[in-house]
């Protein structure tokens, strides 16, 4: 039977300072007195944890208040404390077939600098593809007003499943162009900790954090706009699977009036190309169609129909396989995506006993990049006492 660890004086050191840096962290400001009462240090050691974390550069101390008369407060002054927002910085990557973008973020997650680059076409040199994220990289970095030596950590999505140690799954030959080296060159190139992911992965996580799943356990964020892609949360905790391909949507091939993975926007061009688009020509996109169901074209309104129907069909065997709270449609697609809503609640009973509630995630095309800072910043929270935060 295995022995639990011995709490030593280090251990001991170890919880207490991450008990405070917790708390910090989720504050404005804080005193001693709150940290006593939030971690139930005494006075003496939540004082020599606060030195301790401000000479790592963790945390700042800040000067007293002023009365409103301008002069100092009257009896003993209460130490307050504030994390170091910028103690380092994180980058959050998506990375898909054409392009890639790289946003820098504070230790809040504020981002404050973001870069894309596009790729000189998918199938490339895995030495080209670095370099162009590597560009971008470099570009959110100098937009940032920082540099590389002040990052911490990379959360970086891709457009293949990733497992749970971080490798690529690549039994598709789509899969194996992100299998580039990524994580080793960049820490080669700067000395950067990447943190792979599947991006539909990361969408959940952002959807989750900054979205209209916020708090939600058990949350399924489909990425649909060329091909539909689902990032799992049960309880809490990314689902991967064995290589990492939970959530990957092949088996709608095989589902009645769904019949592939084909997205909402590569779907609105197909169906209008077939006869059934925009009444006033241009391009076949689906803000267009949807923008001509609302003004009441007949073609649109069609499309808008078959399209919610096919939706519910697709979130209705995730909701049978996996019972989430809710299915969020997500992406560059998701703003479009609000006109399907009424149809896919609509149809949704008939094709399943637990209907989840169905939204559209108001990230934007930037849910994959707000997953990746979270990841990032998920990491530096875990490890910030093995971290050394630049000056």
């Amino acid at each position: 039977m295995p022995h639990a660890a011995a709490a030593t004086p280090q251990l001991l050191r170890r919880v207490n300072a991450q008990a405070v840096l917790r708390h910090i962290r989720g504050a404005d400001v804080a005193t001693g007195s709150e940290l006593m009462a939030l971690t139930g240090l005494t006075r003496a050691s939540v004082i020599a944890v606060c030195e301790d974390l401000m000479s790592r550069g963790w945390i700042v101390e800040l000067d007293q208040p002023r009365t409103d008369a301008g002069s100092p407060r009257k009896g003993r002054p209460a130490r307050r404390f504030a994390f170091n927002r910028e103690a380092g910085f994180v980058l959050g990557l998506d990375i898909g077939a054409a392009t890639t973008t790289a946003a820098v973020a504070d230790l809040r997650g504020t981002v404050i600098g973001r870069s894309s680059e596009s790729f000189r076409a998918a199938d490339i040199p895995a030495e080209e593809r670095i370099g162009v994220i590597d560009r971008a990289c470099r570009q959110a970095l100098e937009a940032a007003g920082t540099d590389p030596a002040r990052v911490l950590a990379v959360g970086a999505g891709i457009a293949a499943p990733v497992d749970r140690d971080g490798n690529v799954l690549v039994t598709q030959r789509f899969w194996s162009l992100f299998d580039v080296g990524l994580r080793s060159a960049l820490m080669d190139l700067h000395g950067w900790t990447v943190l792979l992911e599947n991006d539909a992965n990361l969408a959940a996580l952002g959807e989750r954090w900054r979205g209209s799943g916020a708090g939600v356990d058990d949350l399924v964020v489909l990425l649909a706009g060329e091909r539909l892609g689902a990032g799992v949360m049960e309880s809490g905790r990314l689902l991967h699977g064995r290589g990492g391909a939970a959530g990957e949507m092949g088996y709608l091939d095989m589902v009645e009036g769904v019949g592939s993975s084909d997205g909402i926007a590569a779907l609105a061009r197909q169906w209008s190309a077939a006869g059934g688009g925009p009444s006033a020509g241009g391009p076949a996109s689906a803000p267009r169609v949807f923008e001509d169901a609302a003004a009441g074209d007949a073609a649109a309104l069609a499309i808008l129909d078959r399209m919610s129907e096919r939706m519910a069909r697709v979130i209705a065997s995730i909701a049978s396989l996996i019972n989430p709270e809710q299915v969020v449609i997500g992406g560059a697609v998701a703003e479009s995506a609000g006109a399907l809503l009424p149809g896919i609640t609509a149809c949704l009973p008939r094709f399943t006993a637990t209907p989840p509630r169905v939204t559209v995630s108001p990230l934007g095309d930037a849910i994959v990049t707000v997953g990746a800072v979270r990841h990032a910043l998920d990491y530096v929270e875990a490890n910030a006492l093995e971290l050394a935060p630049a000056g």
